[in-house]
Order: C-alpha cells, then structure tokens, then sequence
C-alpha cells in the first residue's frame, strides 16, 4: 500500500530503492559507480539529509549539491533517465503532496544541473562561485 511521505524512514526508503535502480541501471551505473566506488553509504547518508531538508523541512542538509555533479559525463538522455527512475520509485512507494513535491523539485533540480553542467562545458575556465 502507497504511503505519504512523513519522516525520515520514508525517505530513507524512497533514497534507497532509487539508488538500488541507479546502481544497476544499464545508462546511470557506470557514471555513479565510478565517481562514488565505495562511498556509498556516505552517499546515501547526504542523500537521506538532502531530501529530509527538502520534503521534510528538517534543516539536516548544508553544502552546494551542484558542485559535486558539474564535471560528471552526462547529457540530456541521463537526466532523462534520473528523472525516470525517480519517478518510478516515488510512484510505486508513495502519494500525496510530498511525493508531488518530490517530483517537482527533482525536475527543477535536473533543469539547472543540466544548464550548469552544459555551461562549464562550454566555459570551463569560468569559476563556480
């Protein structure tokens, strides 16, 4: 049964069983592998924090989340395929306004992502402030 997301716990699971799909995903995992190798409970841990701030508006995130991500190889088709997977994972766990929040909030995310990463591509002597 679909559930609302109320707290961490719901979190914690919607993060895991997406990143479960990003780490085996035939376009995502290689990408995500290779930059995290064996960090990933400390990947999920800031995860976890990011989107507990986010949904939950419990103040346990600080830190930029782009910088991490702008000189990653991806394109449009990757964000597309991010975007997918997140939606699949909130759609099978999940209703309510949180997980519609969710859904808004990774697509704004993907959009800028996208134009920052495409912006230092093309400008990569440009600084990030």
């Amino acid at each position: 049964m679909k559930e609302e997301i109320l707290d961490i716990e719901d979190v914690k699971l919607l993060v895991d069983q997406f990143y479960g799909k990003v780490r085996q995903d035939e376009l995502l995992a290689d990408i995500f592998n290779n930059v995290i190798q064996d960090r990933w409970p400390e990947h999920l841990d800031k995860m976890y924090r990011f989107w507990q701030t986010i949904l939950l508006g419990e103040r346990t995130y600080s830190g930029s989340p782009f910088v991490p991500h702008m000189k990653l190889p991806v394109e449009a088709m990757h964000f597309e395929r991010w975007l997918k997977l997140f939606y699949e994972t909130l759609e099978e766990h999940f209703v309510g306004p949180k997980a519609e929040e969710a859904k808004w909030r990774a697509e704004r995310m993907a959009e800028m992502f996208q134009i920052k990463i495409n912006y230092f591509k093309e400008n990569p002597s440009s600084a990030i402030l």
